[in-house]
């Protein structure tokens, strides 16, 4: 895997907040955990031994995660002047075409995505039939329930 990983300043930092927060807090913490459920005894069947170890796992799955993110990360300051075309970190004011509604995207890191504060993944269908495209583009987008037809109105920074 080694593919860059786009994402904002801000997502950056928090993902080395969280990878911080796992190593220092999170991990100490399960370790006494384990320890304590080790005490009370035969481990073969001590629910809360099994329970811990889980969670440790997960805790270490995790950090690997986030290292790995961390060491791909393509970090973009998605601010500047308003490019002439969608890219990723820019705010996109669209019309959609059936229903003549006018609906607000930013192009963010697979981290950052959350759909109904407007912020999607530069990986979504809609993104990835924007990127390139400029003001008053015409964009046809596959989605799940069908096809769908935006005109780009608007193209500024974050």
């Amino acid at each position: 895997m080694s593919d860059r990983v786009p994402m904002t300043p801000g997502s950056y930092a928090d993902l080395q907040a969280e990878l911080k927060r796992l190593k220092s807090r999170d991990r100490l913490q399960i370790i006494k955990e384990i320890e304590i459920a080790r005490a009370h005894g035969d481990i073969s069947e001590n629910a809360e031994f099994h329970a811990a170890k889980e969670r440790q796992s997960h805790i270490e799955t995790r950090i690997r995660q986030v290292e790995d993110k961390l060491a791909r990360a393509q970090v973009i300051d998605p601010t500047g002047p308003a490019p002439d075309a969608v890219r990723f970190g820019v705010t996109v004011v669209l019309l959609d075409s059936e229903t003549d509604e006018e609906v607000t995207y930013t192009l963010v890191g697979e981290d950052e995505a959350d759909a109904s504060r407007g912020l999607i993944s530069f990986n979504s269908p809609i993104a990835r039939a924007l990127l390139g495209k400029g003001v008053d583009d015409e964009v046809k987008v596959r989605v799940p329930k069908g096809t769908r037809e935006f005109e780009i109105r608007e193209i500024r920074m974050g």
